[in-house]
């Protein structure tokens, strides 16, 4: 299942989680970002050991400042609140899942 992530549930998601949370920061208009989206919803119907969350960054601007996001879609995973991989542009299902493991 994938998380709405905004700067409210934040705290709550991902700073207390005792699970990897993997981010996916984009926007409506990205064509790159609605070519990842069926892969990231696939990871979060597959995966039951992590969190996905996804981040509008056009809603989001302070959560995506908070990472410097320039460029999107960027995948940004954490473990114990800190950032262990982040990644930029289009990736396989196999690049996402070695982020995480």
């Amino acid at each position: 299942m994938e998380i709405k992530l905004t700067k409210a549930n934040y705290d709550e998601i991902v700073k207390n989680s005792d699970s990897p949370v993997l981010i996916d920061f984009w926007a409506t208009w990205c064509g790159p970002c609605r070519m990842i989206a069926p892969v990231i919803e696939e990871i979060a119907n597959e995966r039951t050991d992590i969190k996905v969350c996804k981040v509008n960054v056009d809603e989001e601007s302070e959560l995506a400042s908070q990472f410097k996001i320039y460029a999107i879609p960027t995948i940004i995973v954490m473990k114990n609140g800190e950032i262990t991989a982040r990644s930029e542009g289009f990736k396989s299902k196999d690049a996402i899942l070695k982020l995480i493991d």
